[in-house]
């Protein structure tokens, strides 16, 4: 990457965080072009010319957004802690996501972006799912996940709990449910029997 291109990534990164902090605070109605370009130093112009539009600023900058949380799951995953610790990591920050993302899209203006949003769910989609295949592929290889289920199946089970762990996180005291996490994970992994003993 040239000087150009670095100054060029550099000044859409400050939009794009300019542009989230705005929009989950206010909302995507009450925020304007002029406001992101000044929190995030730069003209509207400079936004105009990247963006074209305000929707696809909002649908970009949420991509990206999604992206960096995808990047957060890569790296727990190649991490050297045990699949039940990974398990745990990726499970609680994909609630708090979920939480952010709910709050973050209840005040977009669903006629004016639902196009751009569709893109994103089908493009994300894709993406998780190779991260998941991932996931999966490394829990069979330690002895966590049964060889004989199906991706498809392990991707309800795990996405059932982290809806589940996403609303207890939503409702309740945060510090507590974070606590209770081992719990969690000992009956993702192993039911309500238990771990099997050998």
């Amino acid at each position: 990457m040239n000087g150009f291109e670095r100054r060029k990534q550099n000044k859409i990164d400050q939009i794009y965080s300019a542009a989230f902090q705005l929009f989950s605070k206010h909302g995507f109605q009450k925020v304007s072009v002029n406001e992101i370009a000044q929190n995030a130093k730069v003209s509207p112009a400079t936004i105009y010319n990247y963006f074209g539009t305000k929707e696809q600023l909002y649908a970009d900058m949420l991509m990206n957004w999604m992206d960096k949380q995808l990047e957060q799951y890569e790296r727990i995953l190649d991490s050297g802690s045990s699949f039940p610790e990974k398990t745990k990591d990726i499970m609680l920050l994909e609630s708090k996501n979920l939480h952010t993302l709910t709050d973050e899209l209840q005040n977009a203006p669903f006629s004016e972006l639902s196009g751009l949003l569709q893109r994103i769910e089908s493009e994300y989609e894709q993406k998780i799912r190779h991260f998941f295949t991932k996931f999966v592929a490394l829990g069979k290889q330690e002895g966590y996940i049964q060889g004989d289920l199906t991706e498809e199946m392990m991707m309800m089970y795990f996405t059932m709990y982290k809806n589940e762990l996403g609303r207890h996180w939503e409702a309740s005291d945060r510090e507590r449910v974070t606590l209770s996490m081992e719990q969690w994970v000992d009956m993702f992994f192993f039911g309500l029997v238990g771990q099997k003993q050998k």
